[in-house]
């Protein structure tokens, strides 16, 4: 089972911009499906965004498209949260997830690894 561990998250001022790491170990990182979700304190894990094996094709909420993109490097092991034109509300706990094939890709529960989840809080 990969284990993840995310990193970049911080306090930042709304409009600002902010990336995202996840770094993936104990398996074949090419082998997995990877997403991003959120959770704000009081409300439901939600899904940011997701990547397919290659990088070839990715997926958005509708609440940050256009201002956030996912991105992966599979020689470096990591997958990467670009975060632009931040708003208070995407203050919340992300969190990286790792599946084989994961169906739906926006379902948390499609899911089988998770990291720890790293905190972004945005002020207004």
């Amino acid at each position: 089972q990969v284990q993840l561990v995310e990193s970049g998250g911080q306090l930042v001022q709304a409009g600002g911009s902010l990336r995202l790491s996840c770094a993936a170990s104990g398996g074949t990182f090419s082998n997995y499906f990877m997403g991003w979700f959120r959770q704000a304190p009081g409300k439901e894990r939600e899904f940011v965004a997701a990547i397919s094996w290659s990088g070839g094709r990715t997926y958005y909420a509708d609440s940050v498209k256009g201002r956030f993109t996912i991105s992966r490097d599979n020689a470096k092991n990591t997958v990467y949260l670009q975060m632009n034109s931040l708003k208070p509300e995407d203050t919340a706990v992300y969190y990286c997830a790792a599946d084989r094939s994961p169906t739906p890709y926006y379902s948390k529960s499609s899911y089988n690894g998770w990291g720890q989840g790293t905190q972004v809080t945005v002020s207004s």
